[in-house]
């Protein structure tokens, strides 16, 4: 069986990925969301959850579950910690993604990820779309989302990879200040029925 394309989709925190995302999804392809999929694991993995006790402490841990406001809280004002974090999770989602690709049968499938070029997940795909939007706009995007401040938002933007870094190593750039309109949506699933 021949392995499916794998497109990657990146852009920085409330640059609309997940819309794209969920629009692929409503067509039918496959898309592998890490984010998601890293929130599962760190409540499920039961390696990953000891690793994280110890390098977090047991508090993170609320009833079996992560408390993901509080280690935010936590890693987005120390960035060592973070790397730490990050150095513990990816491997585990990498491997996972890994096992769920090889399950799919579609001609092309996605993985969403924030970090796709800092987690070293574009080396699994064959194409890399970055998503993006003027900086001002993606900060009200998550305020409103997350019901978050602006200097948190900040703070998160600053542990990102620059834009301009993610904009360099794309093979295709959408820019969402006005939304996914259809064309356009339409011109990039078109591009994987091949």
């Amino acid at each position: 069986m021949k392995k499916p394309k794998v497109i990657g989709i990146t852009g920085g925190i409330g640059s609309g990925k997940s819309t794209l995302s969920d629009l692929l999804r409503g067509q039918g392809y496959p898309v592998y969301d890490t984010d998601m999929e890293a929130r599962r694991l760190q409540n499920t993995d039961e390696a990953l959850v000891h690793s994280t006790k110890e390098l977090l402490g047991e508090e993170v841990y609320r009833e079996g579950l992560l408390d993901r406001s509080k280690v935010a809280a936590m890693v987005f004002t120390d960035s060592v910690l973070l790397r730490q974090l990050t150095a513990l999770v990816h491997p585990v989602v990498k491997h996972d993604f890994k096992e769920w690709l090889d399950k799919q049968t579609a001609r092309s499938v996605f993985i969403e990820s924030a970090v796709l070029f800092e987690g070293g997940f574009d080396a699994l795909t064959d194409t890399v779309i970055v998503v993006t939007a003027p900086e001002e706009l993606r900060i009200r995007r998550v305020m409103d989302r997350d019901g978050i401040s602006r200097a948190q938002v900040m703070a998160r933007i600053k542990n990102q990879l620059p834009e301009a870094e993610k904009l360099m190593k794309a093979d295709i750039i959408i820019t969402t200040d006005k939304g996914i309109s259809t064309d356009v949506f339409s011109r990039i699933t078109s591009l994987f029925k091949r």
